[in-house]
């Protein structure tokens, strides 16, 4: 439906009237922009809420007082596109929507391009205005808003409440609901994206040896400590890149930080504490970093051999469900599962921590690559598929 009605809401005083226009729809979608890519913590410059044509832009660094938003909220189903990019952010700022829908995970689910943009366009026939890509790099802590900005901000939930109307419907039609219900939980039950970090992510970690592994870790662990202590984003303290060139070889004196990639800021700020991160103290409490996944073995060509069979029997599946592979079964938990060992279906499932409906679907299967014993017989191509008719 094209915009109705945009409201600026830069004063306290005008949030009540303005979520008064919203007050006939029960389902209202949210989305946020933001501008913290330099800090660790994440925020919300522009809260947007509206639906059927009508949208408000909150603006909570002018708005005092949120509270009238959270309680328009909690009367409410939001719907949200990608909500786990969005959750915190509305936290920051005092927001927390109890009932909560999320279209990207829904169109994951179906099979479904996830792009909000596609989904849009291919679902509602609403083609969404504006440059994404200079959006995405505008600064929206800037004041005021262009009307671009005001125009690409409210394009992003006019529509989402009916996207998501169309998603439900394909759900219930397809039998896929309750795989929904399953992702949606463990969303919402993540941690904080910066619990959620981990060293062993860095790309790049299992090319180094012993030594630069403990190095990599100590120096990683001293990065968040830094960012979080600085609302610094760990990026601008050091890129992984760097933190990598410092582990392999490691630098001998604060004057070499530069010449290794960090910024002149950044060596002021941060290069003695990543100097003592290199200490032989903070390398010994880093030694746990050598311990593989699973069992604590190093892969063998036979494990190597096992997750690749894994792997093309998940993408089988995957396709006869006409899913992302990536959906049904993360790639990252093949290897830890088999190296794992596990004895029973059981103990294979939790090293791959796959949720009802997904172990429904690949657990027979992964079973018999592996050897266990699994009653259950393995799916068919046309269990669980798709109707698209």
């Amino acid at each position: 439906m094209p915009l109705q009605r945009v409201t600026l809401v830069d004063r306290t005083s005008g949030l009540g009237s303005a979520l008064a226009g919203l007050a006939d729809l029960d389902v209202v979608g949210v989305d946020v922009e933001r501008s913290d890519w330099e800090r660790y913590y994440r925020a919300a410059a522009l809260i947007q809420v509206g639906g059927d044509g009508r949208v408000a832009l909150v603006d909570p660094l002018a708005v005092d007082d949120l509270a009238p938003l959270q309680d328009f909220l909690a009367a409410r189903t939001t719907v949200l596109h990608a909500c786990e990019n969005d959750l915190e952010p509305l936290a920051s700022r005092g927001i927390r929507p109890p009932r909560v829908e999320d279209t990207a995970l829904a169109a994951a689910v179906l099979g479904l391009p996830t792009g909000l943009e596609t989904l849009l366009a291919d679902l509602l026939g609403v083609e969404l205005v504006g440059d994404k890509s200079a959006m995405q790099r505008a600064d929206w802590e800037a004041r005021p808003l262009t009307p671009e900005m005001r125009s690409y901000a409210a394009g992003d939930v006019a529509d989402l409440p009916a996207l998501w109307g169309e998603l439900e419907a394909r759900l219930q039609a397809t039998g896929r609901h309750d795989w929904y219900r399953e992702e949606l939980a463990a969303v919402l039950a993540l941690p904080p994206v910066e619990a959620r970090r981990e060293w062993t992510r860095t790309r790049g970690a299992g090319r180094l040896n012993r030594n630069a592994r403990a190095r990599l870790r100590a120096l990683w662990e001293a990065r968040e400590q830094l960012g979080r202590a600085t609302d610094t984003a760990p990026g601008r303290i050091a890129g992984d890149k760097v933190l990598l060139d410092l582990a392999a070889t490691p630098p001998t004196a604060l004057g070499e930080l530069g010449r290794r990639g960090l910024r002149r800021q950044a060596v002021r700020r941060f290069g003695a504490d990543l100097l003592a991160a290199l200490d032989e103290e903070s390398l010994g409490d880093a030694e746990v970093a050598e311990r593989a996944p699973g069992n604590g073995r190093r892969p063998s060509d036979e494990d190597r051999a096992l997750v690749d069979r894994l792997r093309a029997l998940r993408a089988e599946r995957a396709r006869a469900l006409g899913i992302d592979a990536g959906v049904l079964c993360p790639s990252r938990t093949l290897m830890t599962a088999v190296l794992a060992d596990p004895a029973t279906p059981d103990e294979l499932r939790r090293a791959l921590g796959l949720r009802g409906w997904q172990w429904e679907q690949i657990g027979a299967l992964f079973c018999q690559a592996l050897g266990l014993d699994d009653p259950r017989p393995a799916p068919g191509n046309g269990e669980g598929g798709r109707d698209d008719g």
